[in-house]
């Protein structure tokens, strides 16, 4: 079984694997990889075994699939997400721990999963893409396209590192007041684990908002938008992030397990810059913010420490 569609101008020179995901969205990866490798996807007749092929709109995407929408996703299971903004091209998502931001597995709960449940997904037009991730069990500020202008828009401002991410974290020690970690990483695809060191370049900045010696409340700002980049820069420097199990203090972890069931990160802010024109335009120097759970405001919040969390930025 085969199928015939138009590229529409939501996917004008997108990757050619991120169109087929956006139309055909709880298609598994690998099905796509494998049809591309056997030579089953064509653009205009000819043949492409290259995912990062780029599309045109108006080409014709032969695929070895019914036709787009033939499966249904069942979202009756699951939650909302809280939308902390919603735009005409755009919307603004305030994520909560536990959830991926892209399902894992086919039909899989996650944002974008919960998303499509709204807005709708597959079809020949263009379905509702994340831009940038954060961890299954990190929290906060996450921006969602709801066009093909607005992604490419999107994808382009995180490239250029043009969208300000500062995050808020409980870490394990007496941090410095401020600080920058200027470490490259490196990501081991098989484990899904991260090294400082060697690798891609990677900038953090931080500052020590509050602490009592045993923890400390982080502000850091990611200059960069490296996997695990906030996990493994605090853990580099000494103070890594309580209740994080891949990177972390073990004991501590232990000791305060009760009440850091996750690595307690939170994306608090998320800033655009003036002048953005087209379907960005409605996010042009708009900033927006998370409060944060209620995991890590109690840290800072019953006795430990006066600081307020809404108060950081």
């Amino acid at each position: 079984m085969s199928c015939k569609i138009i590229i529409a101008k939501d996917h004008e020179g997108r990757r050619l694997d991120r169109t087929i995901r956006s139309i055909w969205p709880v298609l598994p990866l690998s099905a796509i990889m494998r049809a591309l490798r056997k030579g089953e996807v064509r653009l205009d007749a000819l043949r492409v075994h290259e995912a990062g092929a780029r599309v045109r709109a108006g080409q014709e995407l032969y695929v070895p699939w019914e036709e787009p929408g033939a499966e249904t996703l069942d979202v009756s299971r699951r939650g909302a997400v809280p939308v902390l903004w919603r735009g005409e091209n755009t919307l603004v998502l305030n994520k909560p721990a536990g959830l991926l931001v892209q399902p894992d597995v086919k039909g899989g709960d996650s944002v974008i999963t919960r998303v499509w449940g709204i807005f709708g997904a597959g079809g020949q037009g263009f379905s509702p893409a994340a831009v940038h991730r954060l961890d299954r069990n990190t929290t906060g500020v996450l921006v969602v396209a709801l066009s093909g202008e607005a992604l490419r828009g999107l994808e382009r401002l995180f490239k250029e590192r043009r969208v300000v991410k500062r995050y808020l974290a409980v870490v394990v020690g007496t941090l410095p007041k401020k600080g920058v970690i200027d470490i490259p990483l490196l990501k081991d695809e098989l484990t899904n684990t991260v090294r400082a060191g060697t690798g891609k370049t990677a900038r953090t900045h931080y500052t020590r908002l509050a602490g009592d010696g045993e923890l400390s409340l982080a502000s850091i700002e990611l200059l960069t938008g490296r996997t695990h980049q906030a996990r493994v820069h605090m853990a580099h420097i000494g103070c890594p992030i309580l209740g994080d199990g891949k990177y972390g203090d073990v004991k501590v972890n232990r000791r305060w397990r009760g009440k850091a069931k996750r690595p307690l990160l939170h994306a608090r802010e998320l800033g655009f810059p003036h002048g953005l024109t087209g379907a960005l335009a409605e996010l042009s120097g708009k900033i927006f913010r998370a409060d944060p759970p209620e995991d890590i405001s109690k840290f800072f919040l019953e006795g430990r420490n006066p600081y307020t969390p809404p108060d950081i930025m």
